[in-house]
């Protein structure tokens, strides 16, 4: 030991602070009954210990409680100390303000960053559209960046945080949050301002997380009240989960079918389709397409596998299904280019010429195909790569990934066998001719793609994706069901139509070929759908495929006797017309699939959502509530949620999830007010109340249906009771080879709540909203708009109208253009300003010899809405205004744009 040993009390100054990590620890021995003082340095012990009797230690204890005291107030008085970040403290004396809140000193930590830029911007534009002095705009730049958190503190009792960026993207992403804390012994517990939350422990009323609003909790011996006024900044979802996999529902109506994505490679396929899957699981095909080349317009501007093509509507259709009379049948059964009709050949010999891109038109003008709709040539046209589409190759149909737009254009090329023989429809790329003669394919898709064209029954109409990806055939449940409307108003399953013995009580996806099969793929209808991967469904995009063609139409159809029967409840022109005109009849628009889905996930479940409110999310197994960190963990920033309880997974227990998620755009504003009560009987028995109510203000006066702002009260009562219990314990020990060492607890909850439903008062007292205000029903093309105009070609092979309109890729065809142009005049012009040209109102001489201004002559002066509407009431206080005007002028002596004739006008 030292001579003049240091004492461990002395700090500052020379002997600098005492370390953190330098405390003291008493053991009171129950041998001598004395206390041991020992000093630590960590978990090392310091110096030797001090032995004290009852009445030194008493002594000890006192001093430093006094010692302590003296410094805490100290620290508090002294203006001069300061806060972490080296910002003086402020002290406010007063008995007052330190009763309020529990002390006297103000602490303020601000952290952050400001960054402010200036510049100047300087753009020139030489359009000379615009006038002079607007083709120079100068203005100031100024940006600023501003990264705050401020944490502060009154006393012990009163806290403030904040934080705010002016780069977050939400506003919910910044927050603030003012907290009064009460000591334990007074009524007032805690009032929070800002960012608050109301998490409920129940699972009937759960309460909220997001809130920005006032909260405050008192007590009253053993009842304990929290109240809330409250914006709601985040809706409420629910997933559920069963057997490790998330269960969603589905709705889909009839008219909902895929469009521009599905197409059968020929009508040979397209008549045998119902015929080959009218027997599953056994496909009565024969065909296995062994290659395939999809062209379609290229709208990427990519160059690598682009090809010019001509593609023909005619190649490789067989009999009937040929559409213009100068392809002839070749008395073959299967699409080929040789076997099925001449066109084929014809094209390779006598009009060979269509080989060069550019002279399509012209080697095809003597003919009868038409452009656009017996045939269409499309330059640099891509080839899809196989990432982007799929292909059956026993049924003869692809599927696209992307649907292509009304303008695009799809064609294809594809080699196929049937027994031990070859066919090809089309020239592949691989074996055809090389760049730059054009490849011979046959067309799917033109750019008139109407109901009047025999390629329109090639698009597939009976297949409906349900939103759903990666789901599982096991848990797949769906249903075809029936609105009844006109008689008891209820959705069915089956159709009631006693005179059809066919048809009546039999369940739609039977009648529909969808339930031929049991589980075991072994023919015997189960009443469940018949889920064959490949045929009927596609489980990774989540489609739904009829075995028929047109399940809704034809094929429903003749499953009646009755022609009256079959024509009331089929929806022949979905498949006649385009979806648009099928829409208009929506008294046929009554099936619907309907059903369940589960994607496979594990024990990582997406909760659809990001950034969601820390606490929001709680988990139940079948009614038993999961503890968090425990049971499940969640990842509130990317919205996910893994069960960790391997017990729960395996159990097969329905997993529901409920949470919040941050409104991104808060459009309609939600109001929560609510008060919970807890009545504390003992430490095993509690009783709760709550009342709720959550109202929605309107952003507009006209509220559509389902968009109802809603107005509802909801009240509930909770009881919770949980104590240790022996017995229990005892009575599992009695069952043999279970010894139990942890202790039981018996656990009882009960609950009960009541909704009361309303709506806002802005929509009436008996709620009013709009099934469709028709504002949207008609839409007006304003014709005057001169940027809407196009000069227009000669119309096709209309000579008796127009001169040389037989003739295509040449330069007569304009040689009897004249010149016209189309123009709105601005009205700068109209009137003499200080910014008017000085030559505008110049002296026009008319054809009779009179003189008058420009800004007077008919074709060029203003025209005041007065002048067109004298009728017309000008709105109080305002200018009368002139009319917008499209201007024409045509001078048929003079050549005219295209005319690349030297002798005038041809």
């Amino acid at each position: 030991t030292l001579s003049y040993p240091f004492s461990g009390a002395q700090s500052g100054g020379l002997f600098m602070n005492t370390p953190p990590n330098f405390n003291a620890t008493v053991i009171f021995n129950l041998e001598t009954n004395k206390y041991i003082v020992q000093e630590k340095i960590g978990g090392l012990d310091f110096g030797n210990p001090k032995i004290m009797s009852f009445s030194e230690y008493q002594d000890y204890a006192q001093q430093k409680s006094v010692k302590d005291y003296w410094n805490l107030r100290s620290k508090e008085r002294g203006g001069n100390q300061t806060s972490a970040l080296g910002l003086p403290k402020l002290f406010i004396p007063g008995k007052a303000f330190d009763r309020v809140f529990g002390g006297n000193a103000v602490d303020i930590r601000p952290q952050g960053s400001a960054e402010l830029i200036f510049g100047l911007k300087i753009n020139r534009i030489d359009n000379p559209s615009l006038p002079e002095e607007q083709r120079k705009t100068t203005s100031f730049d100024f940006q600023e960046k501003i990264q705050m958190n401020v944490i502060g503190k009154i006393g012990d009792k009163l806290k403030v945080t904040a934080n705010f960026n002016t780069e977050t993207t939400f506003d919910f992403e910044n927050q603030m949050k003012v907290e009064y804390t009460g000591y334990e012994d007074e009524i007032i517990k805690k009032i929070e301002i800002g960012n608050v939350s109301l998490p409920l422990n129940g699972t009937l009323i759960t309460g909220s997380q997001s809130l920005f609003g006032f909260k405050t909790q008192m007590q009253f011996g053993r009842l304990t009240l929290t109240g809330i006024l409250s914006q709601q900044k985040s809706t409420k979802s629910e997933i559920e989960v069963s057997g490790g996999a998330q269960t969603s529902e589905f709705d889909v109506y009839a008219d909902q079918y895929e469009a521009n994505k599905h197409y059968f490679l020929a009508h040979y396929f397209k008549d045998n389709y119902d015929k080959a899957l009218e027997n599953l699981p056994f496909i009565n095909s024969g065909v296995n397409i062994t290659k395939v080349e999809i062209w379609v317009t290229n709208k990427t501007g990519t160059t690598n596998d682009t090809r010019n093509i001509v593609a023909f509507l005619d190649l490789g259709e067989t009999g009937s299904n040929i559409y213009n009379s100068f392809s002839t049948s070749s008395g073959g059964s299967f699409p080929d280019n040789t076997e099925a009709n001449n066109l084929f050949n014809a094209l390779s010999s006598t009009y060979s010429g269509v080989r060069n891109i550019n002279e399509v038109n012209s080697v095809l003008g003597s003919t009868p195909l038409s452009n656009g709709e017996d045939y269409e040539k499309l330059e640099r046209s891509r080839k899809l790569s196989e990432s982007e589409f799929t292909i059956n190759s026993q049924l003869g149909y692809i599927s696209l990934n992307s649907a292509l737009n009304n303008d695009e254009v799809l064609a294809v090329a594809f080699q196929y066998t049937i027994g031990s023989k070859t066919y090809q429809v089309g020239e592949l790329s691989s074996t055809g001719p090389t760049a730059p003669d054009a490849l011979i394919v046959k067309l799917l898709k033109g750019t008139n793609f109407s109901p009047s064209l025999p390629n329109w029954h090639l698009m597939m109409k009976n297949i409906y994706a349900l939103g759903a990806y990666q789901m599982s055939r096991d848990g797949f449940v769906l249903d075809v069901v029936y609105e009844n409307t006109e008689e008891s108003g209820a959705i069915t399953n089956y159709l009631s139509v006693p005179t059809e013995e066919g048809v009546h009580g039999k369940p739609l996806i039977k009648l529909l070929n969808l339930d031929r099969l049991n589980q075991q793929s072994d023919v015997q209808s189960d009443g469940l759908f018949d889920f064959v991967e490949g045929i009927t469904a596609r489980s990774s995009n989540g489609r739904v495929i009829f075995p028929v063609r047109e399940p809704f139409g034809s094929y429903l159809k003749d499953q009646f006797l009755n022609p009256t029967f079959g024509e009331k409840y089929t929806y022949q022109s979905l498949y006649d017309s385009t979806l648009t005109v099928a829409q208009q009849y929506p008294e046929k628009n009554k099936y619907r699939l309907k059903g369940t889905y589960q994607s496979s996930s594990g024990a990582e479940i997406r909760l659809n959502a990001m950034n969601v409110p820390e606490g929001s999310v709680t988990v139940t197994a079948g009614s038993q509530k999961l503890v968090e960190n425990q049971d499940y963990t969640v990842d509130y920033m990317l919205g996910r949620v893994t069960i960790i309880n391997e017990g729960i997974l395996n159990s097969g227990v329905p997993i529901k999830i409920s949470l919040e998620n941050n409104s991104m755009f808060g459009i309609q504003n939600k109001t929560l007010i609510g008060i919970h009560a807890d009545y504390e009987i003992n430490k095993d028995f509690m009783l709760g109340a709550t009342m709720l109510r959550l109202t929605e203000r309107p952003y507009t006066q006209k509220i559509n249906t389902g968009e109802e702002p809603i107005s509802n009260t909801i009240w509930g009562l909770d009881a919770n009771y949980q104590t240790e219990s022996a017995w229990l314990t005892k009575a599992v020990d009695w069952l043999p080879f279970i010894e139990t060492k942890a202790k039981s607890r018996l656990i009882a909850t009960a609950e009960f709540a009541h909704l009361i439903p309303g709506h806002h008062k802005a929509v009436g007292d008996e709620g009013v909203s709009y099934i469709d205000d028709f504002e949207s029903s008609r839409t007006s093309i304003d014709i005057k708009n001169m940027g809407a105009w196009k000069l227009a070609s000669i119309p096709e092979k209309q000579l008796e109208l127009f001169e040389n309109s037989n003739l295509s890729d040449s330069l007569i065809i304009g040689f009897n253009r004249a010149k016209l142009a189309w123009y709105t005049i601005d009205p700068l012009f109209f009137r003499n300003t200080s910014i008017t040209p000085p030559n505008v109102n110049k002296t026009i001489t008319l054809p009779n010899g009179n003189t008058i201004g420009q800004q007077s002559y008919h074709y060029s002066r203003e025209v005041l809405e007065t002048e067109v509407f004298p009728n017309k009431d000008p709105n109080m206080g305002s200018q009368i205004t002139n009319l917008s005007l499209l201007d024409i002028a045509y001078y048929p002596k003079e050549r005219g744009p295209y005319n690349y004739t030297i002798n005038g006008i041809g």
